[in-house]
């Protein structure tokens, strides 16, 4: 065998946001920096944050993070089935990057004649399985991803994403836990005397994350863990404030419900039910100029100098909730009043004139007059419009992507073209996300607004530090070493 060669890892959980795609992306860059040539994968994922890949399809955004770390394009091999949300029951399934229609959380879930199989005649088994073969032809090792908590042993005959991929993929399976939320020792212990004899082999070792305090108090606690669960603790990783890397669970929301502030630009981004691609902001909150906050209190949304409709799974929905909250008149009044408004994708259909959806592609809401800021009217599509742009701002070249359905009209009934960037008096609207990534943008829509002229390190060269940085950090707590010797034994 040769020596360079690693099995695949699989960072499990005990459960949602402990932590697993962020020490998924650390394992991405550190195994990089250490001469590998490794790529993410994640089986299933359920998110409202996606990107698109080169080839114009649709993946979760911590594959495309976790791709980034890697020094590798994104692909859908990567992430072959993405659910987003659309209720509370049910979800638009995307399979190797293409939509394949709604489905109902049951009819999802539900077992069939053949357990491998779900939504019909697709075998998701088989899709999943064998994107992961293509990807580990190509890469070594594999940095796996696995969903939610390992020990829901009510969905372990359907599981695709846990431990009978780690099975498939022959993985060493690290069991990450979040401390910070309590109850640690519980939860590592369940989730693996919960497994089966033959999965509780595949679990290698626990890493503890989110850690607050002194490491030296945790110390015995480490070793009892050791001694309860019979596999190593190969780090305990502190909680960190000062790393910044795009986080694909909407929980980092709750983050970010922030006020206004002095001496700063406020940009309050309205906070929709079903707000998708938030990350579309990052760069414009860590802007040392800028307090952006995410808010539905009309007081707030008049107040703040800019103000900003993201991106939404549901447009129709969505657009109605801010009629119903009296939102959508303090966005109208903010506007008469000077305030800059800008729409990105669902947001941006919404500030137009109309919002039609004649065959049901949303929902039941058929038809709805917009915010009438833009002269465009929207009709809902079934076709999925999913690529990576380039476009022109202020004589510059730009860089974004598209994932919307939709397809927006000018008053004279001419297509908006989805590269174009629609500017009105004292409002945009586009649907490229990472349209607010580009200096260019920024610099406009803070030229006349912000007196600090500290210059802005460019997005790029700001990503790769972090991930540096993130690598750095758990380097310092992981057992390295040990994981290597893991990865090869």
């Amino acid at each position: 065998m040769n020596e360079r060669y690693l099995h695949p890892v699989m960072f499990a959980g005990t459960g949602s946001d402990v932590g697993k795609s962020i020490v998924a992306a650390a394992f991405c860059r550190i195994f990089r920096q250490d001469g590998y040539h490794p790529a993410p994968f994640k089986a299933q994922n359920m998110a409202l944050n996606s990107y698109a890949t080169p080839e114009g399809l649709e993946i979760g955004r911590a594959q495309a993070v976790q791709a980034e770390a890697a020094g590798i394009p994104c692909h859908t091999d990567m992430n072959p089935l993405l659910l987003k949300p659309s209720s509370d029951h049910t979800s638009q399934v995307v399979l190797n990057g293409k939509p394949m229609g709604n489905k109902d959380a049951y009819d999802y879930w539900k077992p069939t004649p053949n357990s491998s199989q779900r939504g019909g005649e697709i075998d998701f088994r088989k899709e999943v399985c064998d994107a992961f073969d293509r990807l580990a032809s190509r890469y070594n090792p594999i940095v796996m991803e696995g969903a939610g908590s390992i020990a829901e042993i009510n969905l372990k005959d359907r599981d695709l994403v846990n431990m009978s991929m780690a099975r498939h993929a022959k993985a060493d399976v690290i069991l990450v836990g979040d401390i910070d939320r309590g109850g640690v020792f519980a939860s590592v212990y369940g989730s693996i005397m919960l497994q089966s004899p033959e999965d509780r082999q595949l679990i290698k070792g626990v890493i503890i994350n989110k850690f607050r305090g002194d490491m030296r108090l945790f110390d015995g606690g480490r070793k009892m863990l050791e001694e309860i669960c019979g596999v190593p603790v190969l780090g305990v990783i502190p909680y960190y404030k000062d790393i910044f890397i795009d986080e694909e669970d909407s929980v980092a929301l709750e983050q970010k419900r922030r006020q206004l502030a002095e001496g700063k630009v406020n940009i309050a981004v309205v906070l929709l039910r079903h707000i998708s691609n938030y990350t579309d902001f990052d760069a414009l909150e860590r802007d040392p100029r800028v307090n952006l906050f995410y808010t539905n209190n009309t007081s707030d949304i008049q107040q703040a100098d800019i103000i900003i409709l993201p991106g939404t799974k549901s447009t129709l929905d969505d657009l109605l909730e801010l009629r119903r909250n009296g939102c959508a008149q303090a966005i109208r009044r903010a506007h008469r009043e000077g305030k800059m408004v800008i729409g990105i994708c669902g947001g941006y259909q919404m500030l137009g004139q109309t919002v039609s959806d004649p065959d049901g592609i949303e929902g039941t809401v058929m038809s709805l007059p917009g915010l009438g800021i833009l002269p465009v009217h929207t009709t809902m599509t079934a076709e999925k419009t999913t690529r990576q742009v380039t476009f022109q701002f202020n004589g510059q070249t730009c860089q974004g992507y598209e994932i919307h359905q939709g397809v927006s009209y000018s008053g004279e009934g001419i297509e908006v073209e989805g590269e174009r960037v629609v500017m009105g008096d004292h409002c945009i609207g586009t649907y490229i996300h990472g349209f607010l990534d580009n200096a260019p943008v920024i610099e406009h829509l803070l030229q006349d607004m912000s007196h600090d002229s500290r210059p802005v390190q460019s997005l790029a060269a700001f990503k790769d530090e972090q991930y540096n940085k993130l690598a750095d950090h758990v380097r310092r707590h992981v057992d390295i070493e040990r994981i290597y010797e893991i990865l090869k034994s």
